[in-house]
């Protein structure tokens, strides 16, 4: 059972819903979340890594840097490449609640994750 609050990042193009890919993101929204709060930490800023048919690997060395004291990051999309990158330093990528309002999505995920769900 994971130790509450989450902290969870979230990629938005507008501060209201999770919208924005993790290659194009440039900046992180960090939440402290349980079953019934959820409340905005900071802001961290970020060079986007995706460059169309390239990517920035310092880029992406720095975003994982910058979120790696996160549960989790929930994005509009995100590619297995980097999927496998964030795994592997135990930051789980979550697609499932793409354009969904983030304070409702994160609440959502931890009563699920206090349940004993691995939401996706």
């Amino acid at each position: 059972m994971p130790e509450f609050p989450l902290r969870l990042a979230v990629a938005s193009k507008d501060g209201q819903a999770i919208s924005e890919h993790f290659g194009h993101a440039t900046r992180f929204a960090v939440y402290a979340v349980d079953p019934e709060v959820c409340r905005l930490l900071e802001q961290r800023e970020v060079e986007h890594y995706c460059l169309g048919n390239s990517a920035s690997q310092s880029a992406m060395a720095g975003i994982l840097e910058t979120i790696r004291d996160c549960q989790a990051v929930f994005v509009a999309r995100i590619g297995d490449g980097p999927t496998e990158k964030l795994r592997a330093i135990g930051v789980q990528a979550v697609a499932g609640y793409a354009w969904e309002p983030i304070e409702a999505a994160l609440l959502d995920y931890a009563r699920r994750t206090a349940a004993g769900e691995v939401p996706t």
